[in-house]
């Protein structure tokens, strides 16, 4: 299915590592033209083999977020679609202080009201699109997580909200709600267990359809039609691309 993506400009956040490499290289492969903006510089051979461009930015500094928006405006042109995606499950939870707390937000909430500040006129002039990945705890809740739960529910919220915001420009803002995705975080999670491949298979067990993980490509396959006029009459949405995992009961199968 052709998506329509072909030379237009996608910004995604921690597009480098993890599910934002996934959804870089779909929507490199469906001819749009990405672009990562995150702290740390994605691998170069991969980054070449992508064809992706990358803007170094700390993105929890507001001026380094619009810094890097002006920059890739300025060398590619109006910006179409925006992926909020960097962040990270830091456990900060009751045990640590309303600093940390605060900072925890900076890194994984305020740059997707940051950078979406940045791009609106760009997403109004090219009735362009938005999508946020969230994550199940925003749903479920995990312990020990208080402010990167906040985060992501609050994601969920300003998707409803921006999507509304955004009516009258025919500009779309969706969300993917995260489950059991491998990436490279989650690995180095599953190491500091007694047992990773006895805990895996405990998750992986309780995952419906298919017992395994989603994978970083069915996230960004899910991304990149939401990013597309393929799904021109879809907006405010929640997407669970997790195989069950959220809404089906654990006894199946």
């Amino acid at each position: 299915m052709d998506l329509h993506l072909q030379g237009r400009v996608v910004i995604v956040t921690g597009g480098g590592s993890g599910i934002g490499a996934g959804i870089t290289e779909v929507l490199a492969e469906e001819g749009a033209r990405p672009v990562i903006v995150s702290r740390s510089a994605p691998d170069g051979e991969w980054l070449a083999r992508t064809g992706a461009d990358f803007v170094q930015a700390e993105l929890s500094d507001d001026a380094a977020c619009r810094a890097a928006v002006t920059a890739i405006r300025e060398k590619h042109g109006p910006v179409y679609g925006l992926v909020n995606n960097a962040g990270a499950n830091d456990g900060v939870g009751l045990d640590r202080g309303p600093d940390d707390f605060r900072a925890s937000l900076d890194q994984n909430l305020i740059h997707y009201f940051t950078m979406l500040q940045a791009v609106r006129d760009d997403l109004r002039s090219q009735q362009g699109a938005v999508v946020n990945i969230s994550s199940k705890t925003a749903l479920t809740g995990q312990g020990g997580t208080s402010a990167y739960v906040a985060a992501k529910a609050a994601q969920l919220g300003l998707t409803r909200e921006w999507a509304v915001e955004f009516l009258p420009d025919n500009v779309r803002v969706n969300a993917i709600v995260v489950a059991e995705v491998m990436t490279p975080l989650y690995r180095r999670w599953l190491d500091t267990l007694p047992d990773p491949q006895a805990a895996l298979a405990q998750i992986t067990a309780r995952i419906p359809l298919g017992k395994r993980m989603t994978t970083a490509r069915e996230i960004a396959d899910s991304c990149a039609f939401l990013l597309s006029d393929r799904a021109s009459h879809i907006t405010g949405q929640w997407l669970h691309t997790d195989g069950g995992y959220l809404h089906l009961d654990r006894r199946i199968g």
